[in-house]
This record gives C-alpha cells, structure tokens and sequence, in this order.
C-alpha cells in the first residue's frame, strides 16, 4: 500500500510572529509526531506578518518526515489591497507546488477564508479529504468593517466562497465557541468540532520565574507598567482608546505596547495629538523576548473593537496572558467576557471603548499573582493538539482513502 499523503497549508508559519503561525507549527509537530508512515508537506509564505518584524533567519525546526515549501510574496501586504494580492500570489504558487503531488489529506488552518477557499481547491483537484480549522468569521467581520453599498459584490462573493469551501471539508474545527451561532445556522445538520489555540510550552511558566512561592512581585516604583503585546490593528481598537484612557491614569501609570499593525500610525498619531507621554510603542519582539516582558510587566492589557464579529471571538492573547498569573485587564465583549468569568480569576473586564469602566476595572485588580495552574492545565496547547490531530487523522481512515 502507497504511503499517505498529508499537505498542510497556512498562510503564516515561524518566524512569523502571529498565533496562526505558532498554532501551525504545533499542529505541524503533532501531525508528524502521530505520524503512521504518511509523509507531510507544508506549504506556507515567506515571513511577511510585520514589516517591521525581519528575523536574521529562519530557525524553524522541522520535524523529520516533514517538507516545508515557503513561497515568495510581494512586497506590498499592507492595506486591503496589498492584503489581497499576498494572498491572490500564495494561492497560485501554492496550488503550483501542490500539482501531481497526490495528496490523501489537506488540512488548512485559515484566518482570512482564501487559505480554507485553497485548501478546499486543492482538495477537490486532487480527491483528498479536507479538514479545515477556521480561527476568524472573515465575511462577517469585512461586512461591519466595510457596509457601504459598494462593498456588496465583493462579500457576496466571498459569501459564497465560504460557503463552498465549508461545504466542500469532511471536517471543520472551529477555534472559539463563540462562532458556533454563526456556523450552526448558516450549516445546518454539519458538526463542529472546536480545538482552542490553548496555553503554548514556552509560555507555561516555573514557579520559581513568577517570585518566591510562585508570588509575582509588583513594580515599586512611581508608576504602574501595564503591558500590551499583539497586534495593533482595527480588529484590537488601541487607536480608540489607549490614549484616552492613558491620559485619564495619568502619570501614575506607564503603558508599553509591543507590536505592528494596520492602526500603529493612528495609534501613534493620537498619542502625540494628545500630548501623551506614558505610552511606549516599540515593534515586535521574539517569543523569547516577549516571555520576559509579560513577567516585568505588572498588568498584562487586553483590547477588542466594538464591533459585532468580535463579540465571537476568543483572543489567542488570553491564554498566554493567563498563563502568567499576573493581573489582567480586558477589554472585551460576548463569548470572550463569558470565558474570562467562567475560567479565570483577577481578570478585570470592561466593555470595549469604556474608559471609564477601564478604570474602574484596573482599580479592582489585585496587584498580586494569581494560581492559573488549573486552566494552564486544562488549555495546554500539547493536549489539545494531540486530540485535534487524532481527530485530523481519523479522516485518512475515511471514505475518500482507498
């Protein structure tokens, strides 16, 4: 019998700095950890997340059994257009490399639906099972971002794209409950399954790292620092209220914001109209570097915009913020508000674009360390992609393989 195909596809992948491309690193080194003979391809573009964000090299380690194909991209990837055309280049090298390859299986792991719409064509071309692991409701967050009338023709057909491309999968994984509403009624009758991005190993911290007798120590000098790490763009809204409520804390608080994004000039720019000094912008960081900020940090902040599609979300941030223990300031909404009061302790949650619930929020934290041990325990990334790939490799099995 011919050994297994697998090919893998995800637009980000390491040194990228994004939790698309640290989810598909892991389902990667799961895919080929459970490995059974089938061999393992993974298709992905070159680092391209961040401008601002150039690595010396590429020190992804690759699991053996495994091939990964990185695919030049254009320079120009920001604004909706530039967006476009990267992904328009990725799809048609993609598919180029994937011809006569004879692929078994296609797992996409999709943010902006044209990697799910890729693997679902690959699939097709080739007869193989598709699994699709959907980490955003792309179509639903475009029409709150983009309503006006000439936008239509375009989300109608990335409407039906969707609709396609799930109806085409054996299998899709949703990664937030949240979107289970918006999934369920416009498939009825198709199971989900849903496989959170979870708590990665370099974040799961030693006692000894958060203070003695795992007791973080809060900074003793003049000014609080809370922390912000991820992206700055439309979807976390910083722009609209970090300066606002940095200017209301006042010089007693000190905020850092470490990352790029669509809105980091309008963040930028607010600041300085603002005159306000207490906010530090710095660009990306490496994990590594990133891992030491959260612990120097006295709070970790949290922000999601005002819109409706986020209100099904569950930030990937979370988990690596919980991880930490340390105080935790959120602003957010819905799916991800009732995660927070379920699972977590000394979480304070405003609702988004509330400055003045922001501060009441950060009055009540506890400036102290909180055990998370439990929900580390719970949401370890390892557990939850050794389940999801026995669940991806359930299909090899199924009634497409010969």
């Amino acid at each position: 019998m011919p050994t297994a195909k697998v090919l893998m596809l995800s637009l980000y992948y390491p040194p990228d700095l994004s939790a698309g491309s640290f989810r598909a690193q892991a389902l990667v080194n799961e895919l080929a950890a459970q490995s059974d003979g089938y061999t393992l391809d993974v298709i992905t573009g070159e680092p391209s997340r961040y401008g601002s964000w150039r690595p010396d090299d590429d020190q992804s380690v690759l699991p053996a059994g495994v091939r990964l194909h990185r695919v030049s991209l254009p320079q120009i990837r920001t604004g909706l257009l530039g967006q476009a055309l990267m992904m328009l280049v990725f799809m048609f090298k993609a598919c180029r490399l994937a011809r006569g390859q004879d692929y078994q299986l296609v797992v996409a792991t999709s943010s902006r639906l044209m990697t799910a719409v890729l693997g679902a064509w690959i699939a097709k071309r080739q007869r193989a099972a598709l699994y699709l692991d959907i980490r955003d409701i792309f179509v639903e967050t475009l029409s709150y971002l983009y309503p006006g009338k000439l936008w239509r023709p375009v989300l109608a057909v990335l409407d039906r794209l969707e609709r396609w491309a799930i109806g085409r999968a054996d299998k899709v994984n949703l990664v937030s409950r949240g979107f289970a509403s918006y999934f369920e009624a416009r498939y009825p009758g198709r199971s989900f399954s849903f496989f959170p991005n979870g708590v990665d190993s370099l974040f799961d911290y030693a006692a000894d790292e958060l203070g003695s007798n795992g007791k973080a120590s809060v900074t003793t000098g003049s000014r609080l620092n809370i922390l912000y790490a991820g992206n700055v763009g439309e979807g976390q809204g910083l722009h609209l209220v970090l300066p606002e409520l940095a200017r209301r804390l006042g010089s007693g608080v000190s905020f850092k914001v470490i990352g790029d994004g669509g809105r980091l000039e309008a963040l930028r720019n607010a600041l300085q109209v603002n005159q306000i000094s207490t906010v530090s912008l710095l660009p990306p960081v490496a994990r590594a570097s990133l891992r030491q900020n959260y612990l120097d940090a006295d709070v970790l902040f949290l922000h999601l915009n005002d819109l409706p599609a986020f209100r099904r979300v569950l930030p990937s941030k979370l988990f690596e913020y919980a991880a930490t223990g340390k105080p935790i300031l959120a602003g957010v909404s819905g799916y991800a508000a009732e995660f927070i009061q379920h699972e977590l302790s000394n979480v304070a949650v405003f609702a988004p674009l509330d400055v003045d619930g922001a501060v009441v929020g950060l009055e009540q934290l506890k400036l102290e360390h909180s055990d998370r041990s439990g929900f580390v325990g719970r949401f370890s990334r390892a557990l939850i992609m050794r389940d999801m790939v026995a669940d991806i490799r359930s299909l090899l099995a199924g009634p497409n393989q010969s």
